[in-house]
């Protein structure tokens, strides 16, 4: 299962959540990348995202960023992203990811619906995640409206502290619907 996370820079929100997503997870068969529908080309992790990655465990160091292409939308399962306006570029780049595209909040409102009304019948969490895809339409209105990840580029530290926090509570909401064995905040 392929998991890219779309941000604008590629330097901040997506590599946060490509190397925080693995921790929820149990299954190694998970793949998490990141690109930035403005990608800088092989920057390195913004350093207040680097700061909290190393407080979560990660070494940052060797990541680097680049740009989102329609091959590289192509190849993912899920594609999720931190705003509106970045979901609008990804589908308008790759229109075939569009049904399989969201924001980060938004997938996690629906894993963890699902999950609350015992909807997910599947057993592997590829198959749980292809289940919330395909059936999210059905369920978007009673699911709280999706709020943006803002982005803290050239913030204070704690507009990092907060977006990681944002993506990390998200990602356990989703790892607790998919893989119920694991979906607790790495930091905790």
């Amino acid at each position: 299962m392929k998991v890219l996370f779309v941000c604008t820079g590629n330097i901040c929100r997506s590599p946060m959540g490509e190397l925080m997503f693995p921790l929820f997870f149990h299954d190694t068969s998970i793949i998490a990348d990141s690109a930035g529908t403005h990608g800088l080309i092989n920057s390195p992790i913004d350093p207040s995202s680097a700061t909290l990655m190393a407080r979560d465990g990660i070494d940052a160091s060797q990541f680097r960023s680049k740009r989102l292409t329609p091959q590289i939308a192509l190849s993912n399962d899920l594609i999720l992203c931190f705003t509106e306006h970045q979901r609008k570029k990804i589908v308008t780049l790759a229109p075939r990811v569009r049904t399989r595209t969201y924001l980060l909040n938004d997938f996690a409102n629906l894993c963890k619906y699902f999950e609350q009304n015992n909807l997910l019948k599947s057993d592997t969490i590829e198959d749980r995640m292809n289940e919330v895809m395909y059936n999210s339409s059905m369920v978007r209105h009673m699911v709280p409206t999706a709020t943006d990840i803002e982005d803290p580029y050239r913030k204070d530290f704690q507009a990092f502290q907060t977006a990681h926090d944002q993506i990390g509570y998200a990602i356990a909401d989703i790892a607790s619907a998919l893989e119920t064995t694991r979906g607790v905040h790495a930091s905790n």
